[in-house]
């Protein structure tokens, strides 16, 4: 399934996991961990500089999450791109520098005190923003791993802007010689990794749903699939063909279940 926002990258980390049940991507830090990394240039277009984690230590434990986001040299403050694409908090690599700054790394080695905090920080926006996608599929039915799960979509909506909110931002307008006008954002000061990343997922979360695509968000009825997904066209029904095509066995079922049998004489 092709997911082309990063507010849905993080939405569908709740997923089926292949055997009747829900598996999470961002159980721990480690899985969150290979999640930013995944998604590092979307993150940084939101103003969270990914590039800067040093790699996840080696361990008996496996790879714990990264200290931060402060550059290799000490600095506390390092350069992103940000280009305008033409909806409300997209960028790109071409555009005004956008500064994030990180504070230092949490106790103990490469700051593995900041793992917990960084991973409550983007399952808090994950939640806010999954309640909020279930609100903008009404009056279609949300995702089914999420019923009865959410917070109402008020408190979802206050969750989503206080996690916006811990990172202030201020706008800016770059217009390089030769070059066409980019609307930007810079991250002044220094702040937790955590609040960071908090930071940066809301404004995707708020850059999509005040969107043009927010209309086209659907949540996949598939059995067993949990996925949101943008529709590409108005027939579409699912978020990736398998769905589809486990949809219509399910449904050939169905009928044969209800048709009566002859019974014999």
């Amino acid at each position: 399934m092709p997911v082309d926002h990063l507010a849905i990258a993080l939405a569908v980390t709740v997923r089926h996991d292949g055997h009747g049940g829900v598996a999470d991507d961002l159980a721990d830090p480690a899985g969150l961990a290979a999640w930013v990394r995944l998604h590092a240039r979307e993150l940084a277009e939101y103003g969270f500089a990914a590039a800067d984690l040093p790699s996840p230590p080696e361990g008996p434990g496996g790879p714990d999450l990264p200290d931060g986001s402060a550059a290799s040299d000490g600095s506390a403050e390092s350069t992103r791109s940000a280009e305008s694409t033409g909806s409300a908090g997209r960028h790109g690599p071409d555009a005004d520098p956008v500064t994030t700054g990180a504070a230092p790394a949490g106790d103990g080695p490469h700051g593995t005190a900041t793992g917990p905090a960084m991973l409550a920080a983007a399952v808090g926006v994950r939640t806010a923003l999954r309640a909020l996608f279930a609100r903008a599929v009404l009056p279609g039915a949300p995702s089914k791993a999420d019923a009865g799960r959410l917070p109402d979509a008020a408190a979802a909506l206050d969750r989503l802007n206080a996690a916006a909110a811990r990172v202030p931002v201020t706008h800016r307008l770059a217009w390089p010689p030769g070059a066409a006008p980019a609307a930007g954002y810079a991250v002044a000061g220094r702040h937790a990794p955590a609040d960071l990343l908090a930071a940066a997922l809301a404004r995707a979360g708020m850059a999509f749903l005040a969107g043009p695509d927010r209309p086209r968000l659907r949540a996949c009825p598939a059995p067993r699939c949990v996925r949101y997904f943008v529709q590409a066209h108005a027939r579409q029904e699912w978020c990736k063909p398998s769905c589809g095509n486990r949809a219509r066995v399910a449904r050939h079922h169905a009928r044969h279940r209800d048709q009566p049998t002859d019974t014999p004489k």
